[in-house]
């Protein structure tokens, strides 16, 4: 009988695409994927990846085991999910994917207050900015500032946020407005509505610090770096200054989404209404 552990590999291969990749998704060495997949090469009889070149390529064979494989942990997430809501108490683990900034300036405070209230419910904050997988439970719970389309998910608008134009006092004071540069996003989020509108109020003038995360950016206008576009809840309280630019202000909604088949779950529930009630 083939060992699911084998196929769990194979699987986080396929999704990741190198053996570093799934190595890190799974927490093992990556010798341990490669020793897998081997195993279940052997056990199958059949060559699953072509091992040439950094990124693994599947064969024919290794995609059809694969999206089998895909379909199994599809499975027993629906069965776990299942063993959330048999159990009717305020007692368990629940997952939240958000925004790193967000999390971490937003959903603090009102999840202390919920751990007040439920002190059985324990909390699991992801915050990144790759979207983790509702479907594989890599999170229970997901803050989103695009609506999630695909799955089997409930999905809720629960607030909006507002972006403005902030550099620190000295700057504004005595940087003429012709002369600004800007702090921004590396390329990865180059296609964010708020970095494209940065580009827009730069109007050819350098964005000359880019980042990958917000709270660089913050401490960066906050040290006199230049201009940046960032959400009004990171920039509240550090004494910044809002800049006048031509144009409107960018909005951008915030959406909550939980698997269809737990969102009445009471753990779950207190934690999506601990959310929206932030």
């Amino acid at each position: 009988m083939l060992d699911w552990e084998d196929l769990r590999h194979l699987l986080a291969l396929s999704r990741m695409g190198t053996l570093s990749g799934a190595a890190r998704a799974l927490g093992v060495e990556h010798a341990t994927v490669s020793r897998r997949v081997a195993h279940l090469e052997q056990e199958i009889g059949a060559k699953l990846i072509d091992r040439r070149g950094r990124r693994i390529q599947l064969t024919a064979e290794g995609e059809r085991v694969a999206a089998i494989a895909e379909r199994m942990s599809a499975d027993a997430m629906t069965i776990e999910r299942g063993g959330i809501g048999a159990d009717q108490r305020h007692v368990g683990e629940v997952r939240i994917s958000a925004p790193p900034a967000y999390a971490g300036v937003v959903l603090a405070a009102p999840l202390v207050r919920l751990r007040q209230r439920h002190p059985g419910i324990r909390v699991t904050v992801i915050g990144e900015t790759r979207y983790a997988s509702l479907g594989r439970r890599e999170a229970d719970i997901a803050v989103r500032l695009s609506r999630p389309e695909s799955g089997d998910l409930t999905v809720r608008k629960i607030g909006e946020l507002g972006f403005h134009a902030y550099a620190a006092p000295c700057y504004a004071e005595t940087t003429d407005e012709r002369d600004w540069t800007f702090v921004g996003y590396d390329e990865a989020m180059a296609s964010s509505p708020q970095e494209e509108r940065l580009a827009e109020i730069a109007g050819g003038r350098p964005i000359a610090i880019r980042a990958s995360t917000l709270e660089f950016q913050l401490t960066a206008v906050k040290a006199g770096g230049g201009v940046a576009l960032l959400p009004d809840f990171i920039a509240a309280g550090h004494g910044l200054t809002q800049l006048p630019v031509e144009g409107a202000a960018i909005t951008r909604d915030l959406w909550l989404a939980v698997h269809t088949d737990i969102k009445d779950v009471p753990l779950v529930r207190a934690v999506t209404d601990a959310l929206c009630e932030r």
